[in-house]
């Protein structure tokens, strides 16, 4: 009895079994650790080059912009010349301020653009917060922290922008030495100005400094001594368009307090009439 019953039981597995007799468990485990594994991707570098690129067009627009409003040092005439140029007086035989309306509607979609780029670096969320700021003060590194100042001045910067660009789309014919000074002054917009300026130079200065780092601009066989270089560069661009800003800014400020009795008027060239919404 005790034969026929070793006998009536199905045969034993070898411990050995070929790899096809068994269960595909390990099979499916490879699968599902593949299928979790993230793609090779370019993506990200392809956002990382349309940030760093955006990046560098709205530098580049705002240190012409700085140059713009300052020609207000050299001449009134000069300051209402620029702008009427901009305004395409030279090709349509008029002034047209629909087209600063337009560049300054195309800035905005970029500042958005370029906002929503850089979002995705900055850490969302309490914990990612305190993680990167334990990060920062065990490192002690001065770029880490610049990059941390260039992020908070960014969002900072995003605001103050848009209210900027949001006059210039609204109301374009409102360009010139008396117009602009008003807004200034009579407007108050002064200290959003002032905000303005320190903001963007200071967030302009650190971008295209580690924008030339990354790229290896003004590179030098000895890195440190590049670095340094490089730094230098970025403190004297500060200094020198904050400098600007503030005399700009303060030139406004002078010409709106000597004309706040005059509200409304608009400027015109010594021996023409004034030009107002694109009309004589």
């Amino acid at each position: 009895m005790r034969q026929i019953a070793k006998t009536a039981l199905a045969p034993a597995l070898p411990e050995n079994a070929p790899a096809a007799d068994r269960p595909q468990e390990n099979d499916r485990a490879h699968r599902v650790v593949v299928d979790t594994q993230p793609a090779n991707s370019r993506r990200p570098a392809r956002l990382e080059l349309l940030q760093n690129l955006s990046g560098l067009v709205l530098a580049l627009l705002l240190v012409t912009h700085m140059l713009f409003v300052a020609t207000i040092l050299i001449s009134h005439e000069l300051f209402y010349s620029v702008a009427r140029f901009f305004e395409g007086g030279w090709l349509f035989g008029e002034p047209q301020p629909a087209l600063v309306s337009m560049v300054a509607a195309g800035v905005t979609g970029l500042l958005v653009a370029h906002a929503w780029l850089a979002m995705r670096k900055i850490p969302a969320g309490y914990r990612q917060v305190h993680a990167f700021s334990g990060h920062r003060r065990r490192l002690r590194y001065g770029d880490t922290s610049l990059w941390w100042l260039q992020a908070m001045s960014g969002f900072a910067l995003f605001f103050l922008t848009t209210i900027h660009l949001y006059d210039m789309v609204s109301q374009p014919q409102l360009i010139g030495p008396y117009e602009s000074a008003e807004r200034v002054w009579t407007g108050g917009m002064w200290p959003i100005y002032l905000a303005l300026l320190f903001t963007a130079e200071v967030h302009g200065g650190i971008a295209l400094y580690r924008l030339a780092l990354k790229w290896g601009w003004f590179a030098d066989t000895d890195a440190d001594a590049g670095r340094r270089r490089l730094r230098r560069i970025r403190h004297a661009f500060s200094t020198f368009f904050i400098t600007l800003g503030l005399v700009t800014l303060l030139a406004y400020i002078d010409l709106g307090r000597a004309h706040a009795d005059r509200g409304g008027e608009h400027y015109a060239l010594p021996g023409h009439v004034a030009v107002e919404h694109g009309k004589p």
